[in-house]
């Protein structure tokens, strides 16, 4: 297939990442109650090109800047958690299945603006035999985000050899992607979770499904990385830890925007002054907002950082250590920003008809995910000590 040509944009990610936001507000409350997004929703992220953002040029794609990345991720995420989740890992899934598949294969899947990729988690329970032209794929994913929403699905597993004993490549055990079209797999309903009910979180399976090789990508082996770019350089859990960062950021932004909203406006009947005179208030708002613009900068700072030296080809294990403490600690901080506002806004923030409630249920959810554990700020504690350390996420 000839290279695709890309589209000309005239308005950044973060700009057209910003036109959609009142069509997210107005839809937020359904998505959350159907599980998925609305039609209306998708359109508007295929109408304003939002999941081909770091796809490669050479396949049609707009490979931005990490930290403009970030930002996007963070203005969806204003609007609407569960869609800014699934920007993020739909994005993150194409660009590094795309980077590490032959290039037909790639534009094949990948071809136009109304792209999308989803896949589920890590499990052990998977199996994938080595067979000549592929590979025969077993397996049970959760946590598919967006598939509701894609064509394509993916699964990861490591390789075994038809006689049981592990497929080993590049001195360790194979470990690839397997993208399938999704009519392929049993898909099971199953998203009844607190938060980010939107992104449709599904589990699905397939049974000795026939993946051929050039479907299979190794999406962290750089020894079949095809594109050269400083994104492809990164490695995917560090561009699902940027992205998640701003999906968190987005939240606390809004959730402390609507917070001083309030406190503009409403008198506690357990308090002697209104909430814009209270001097207890007044502290609080100050020190959130120093605290989420605090992490927001280190994380734009690290990333900025890890993409130069990527595009340099300098990039170490100092700055990817970097980059996963910011991404860390900014995507805690957030969550604590958004504990903050809620207790703070008083009985206001239980009501459903309020924007406190929804947005706290997400903002809780996402804290839940593995990029932001405290073991990975413990690993880079270690690094930085210089005493011996288990290095991963990295």
């Amino acid at each position: 297939m000839d290279a695709q040509v890309q589209p000309m944009l005239t308005a950044s990610a973060l700009e057209r990442a910003r036109a959609i936001q009142p069509i997210l507000d107005a839809a937020g409350p359904e998505m959350d109650r159907r599980h998925e997004a609305t039609p209306e929703v998708v359109e508007a992220l295929f109408d304003q090109d939002l999941m081909r953002l770091l796809l490669p040029k050479s396949l049609g794609g707009q490979e931005i800047h990490l930290v403009d990345f970030c930002k996007t991720t963070e203005a969806v995420a204003w609007a609407d958690a569960s869609i800014g989740w699934f920007v993020n890992q739909s994005n993150v899934c194409v660009a590094t299945s795309a980077a590490a598949m032959p290039h037909d294969a790639a534009a094949a899947i990948f071809d136009g603006p109304r792209t999308g990729l989803a896949w589920g988690a890590k499990y052990g329970g998977s199996r994938a035999i080595r067979v000549e032209g592929g590979y025969r794929l077993t397996g049970t994913w959760s946590y598919g985000s967006g598939m509701r929403h894609t064509t394509w699905i993916g699964a990861h597993s490591l390789v075994q050899n038809p006689d049981g004993t592990p497929h080993i490549r590049y001195g360790k055990q194979d470990d690839r992607s397997f993208l399938f079209l999704k009519e392929k797999a049993k898909v099971v309903d199953d998203w009844a979770v607190l938060g980010l009910r939107g992104t449709g979180s599904d589990t699905y399976s397939v049974d000795d499904l026939f993946i051929p090789d050039a479907h299979a990508p190794a999406r962290d082996a750089l020894e079949e990385r095809r594109e050269k770019g400083p994104l492809y350089v990164i490695i995917s859990n560090l561009l699902y830890a940027t992205g998640f960062c701003g999906v968190t950021l987005g939240l606390a932004r809004r959730m402390l925007e609507t917070y001083t909203d309030l406190a503009r406006g409403k008198h506690s009947r357990a308090a002697i002054n209104p909430m814009a005179r209270n001097n207890a208030v007044q502290l609080e708002i100050g020190t959130l907002e120093a605290r989420l613009s605090a992490a927001r900068a280190f994380v734009h700072e690290a990333a900025a950082a890890a993409y130069d030296a990527a595009a340099a080809g300098t990039l170490g294990l100092d700055l990817r250590m970097r980059l996963r403490l910011a991404t860390t600690h900014a995507m805690r901080e957030a969550t604590e920003v958004s504990i903050a506002c809620y207790r703070g806004a008083g009985t206001t923030a239980i009501l459903n008809g309020a924007p406190f409630e929804r947005r706290f249920r997400d903002a809780m959810s996402a804290s839940q995910h593995l990029q932001g554990m405290t073991a990975h700020i413990e690993m880079v504690g270690r690094h930085i000590i210089g005493t011996e350390n288990l290095v991963q996420w990295v």
